[in-house]
């Protein structure tokens, strides 16, 4: 049995084989199940370690049956529904969100939901933009309850451009990607140039007869009750050596992003929206995205708690960001909630002491809250 298979038959049936209680210490149960969608170059690895999992390859959705299970997330109820969607490693999120709902279509066929919660990572949290779209529309009802992104660049990051414009230590775009996030950007169905050309926050060429970017993709894909009854985000960031070793030839040696400065449109040319403040080296993005394109809907709060279960809450000191190509000042500057880890730790790229299981399990459980 496959890691989506135990998720799913655990989610059906946990507490019915016998000796499950009904719930421990941690999350809540969502009304509806959780959908995890990864971001480029993802779905069962990535740079070698587990995706959405921690240091030893436990998926952070996976609930326990019991508290004798192990291999589990202990911090969620047994009874907990997640499942792991799959879609083209390297895509645009037209695609991929197309995928993404095709997935999601047949898991709630599976299970009999009538909605679902979609966390996404990085791309995945574009990607499920379009996909509560494309439910909306099939459905003819909002089948998306809580849509949270996690170091997603909902205006873009300047490492796609960089790598498009094959800025000095970039040879080739598929080379690039390869290096970065794996050789699985050789597989079929792969499309390297338009998975960068996604996350340019204007059009990269006006020549190649298609309008890309995450500009044109916000004003079809907007954070529109109609799609989805509540959007939230997690914004990352780290500095310097804190890098994961697998960003930080790109971040240090290449460049390194200006990633909280405030203006309409890509100012600067960096391909993300804004102009950036003129400092570069301090915790102003998470090595792969600016804390100044994260923000989507309400702004989220985790507390790692010492004693006890983290959690997560709104962030009411950050109005929550509707239309996604005109944020505020705040909105694109403000420290306030950065989650001080980098883009590639919070789905479980080690080693670090980042603790992903609880990290998820507070998120679901602010979801079940919402649902």
């Amino acid at each position: 049995m496959n890691r989506i298979q135990r998720v799913v038959m655990t989610g059906l049936f946990a507490g019915v084989l016998g000796g499950a209680p009904a719930s421990w210490a941690g999350a809540a149960k969502t009304q509806y199940p959780v959908v995890f969608a990864h971001g480029m170059g993802g779905f069962d690895d990535l740079l070698g370690y587990d995706y959405w999992g921690n240091d030893f390859g436990t998926f952070v959705g996976e609930a326990c049956e019991s508290r004798f299970d192990t291999n589990c997330n202990s911090d969620l109820d047994p009874g907990q529904r997640a499942f792991v969607a799959q879609v083209a490693a390297f895509q645009s999120s037209e695609v991929r969100g197309l995928d993404l709902a095709d997935d999601i279509e047949g898991f709630m066929a599976t299970t009999g939901a009538s909605k679902v919660s979609i966390i996404g990572h990085s791309q995945g949290g574009i990607d499920a933009r379009k996909a509560a779209r494309v439910l909306r529309e099939r459905r003819g009802a909002t089948s998306v309850a809580v849509l949270a992104s996690v170091s997603s660049p909902h205006r873009g990051s300047p490492v796609a451009k960089y790598i498009l414009d094959q800025k000095p230590g970039v040879t080739s775009v598929i080379a690039a990607l390869a290096r970065y996030y794996g050789d699985s950007v050789y597989a079929p169905g792969n499309d390297a140039y338009a998975a960068a050309k996604q996350l340019v926050f204007n059009d990269y060429s006006s020549s190649d007869g298609v309008v890309t970017g995450m500009k044109v993709f916000n004003e079809k894909y907007p954070a529109s009750s109609n799609y989805a009854e509540r959007y939230v985000s997690l914004i990352t960031a780290q500095s310097g050596g804190n890098v994961n070793p697998a960003l930080y030839l790109l971040k240090e040696f290449l460049f390194d992003i200006d990633g909280n400065g405030y203006c309409a449109g890509d100012g600067d040319n960096d391909g993300a929206a804004g102009c950036g403040d003129g400092v570069r080296n301090e915790a102003d993005d998470d090595g792969m995205v600016g804390i100044n394109s994260q923000q989507m809907g309400r702004r989220l709060r985790y507390h790692d708690a010492f004693f006890g279960f983290d959690s997560v809450t709104d962030d009411a000191s950050i109005p929550a960001l509707n239309d996604l190509n005109a944020p505020s000042r705040p909105q694109s500057t403000s420290m306030s909630s950065v989650v001080p880890q980098d883009h590639v730790d919070v789905v479980g790229v080690g080693p670090d002491a980042f603790d992903e299981p609880e990290f998820y399990a507070a998120l679901i459980h602010y979801i079940s809250l919402h649902d």
